[in-house]
């Protein structure tokens, strides 16, 4: 259930989050402000919507989505996606979808954890976040 997953969640660890920017396409200047910024996110449930609130001092984004069917997203660096979020297990698998790209974060709760792996191509970054 997305139950687990709900809460507000700050960011602690961070490995290889410049080189999966960097895979993206995401230029220098966006990439040093994004490995300083520890973001935090909100994930609630309003109704039959899951609500995805990522807050920093770079940028506030906001995602409201049923599991399973696709929408429209704008990223943090401003890819025009489509995306689709589902539980699969006892994971949440985000994918975005945008000029025939693909890139999947796979959150899972371990030991109270959030842990989120990123992953574009050959290239896997892992965050990790607890709960505030």
């Amino acid at each position: 259930m997305v139950d687990a997953f709900c809460g507000t969640w700050k960011l602690v660890e961070t490995d290889n989050f410049d080189d999966y920017m960097k895979a993206l396409g995401i230029g220098f200047t966006t990439r040093q402000v994004g490995n300083v910024t520890k973001p935090t996110v909100i994930i609630s449930v309003e109704g039959d919507k899951v609500v995805l609130k990522t807050q920093s001092t770079f940028k506030n984004t906001e995602i409201s989505f049923k599991l399973g069917e696709e929408f429209d997203e704008v990223t943090a660096d401003d890819r025009h996606c489509k995306s689709t979020v589902s539980m699969e297990g006892n994971t949440l698998v985000h994918i975005q979808k945008w000029d025939g790209k693909e890139t999947k974060f796979v959150r899972e709760i371990k030991d109270g954890k959030m842990i989120m792996k990123l992953s574009f191509q050959d290239v896997v970054a892992v965050r990790t976040y607890e709960k505030a």
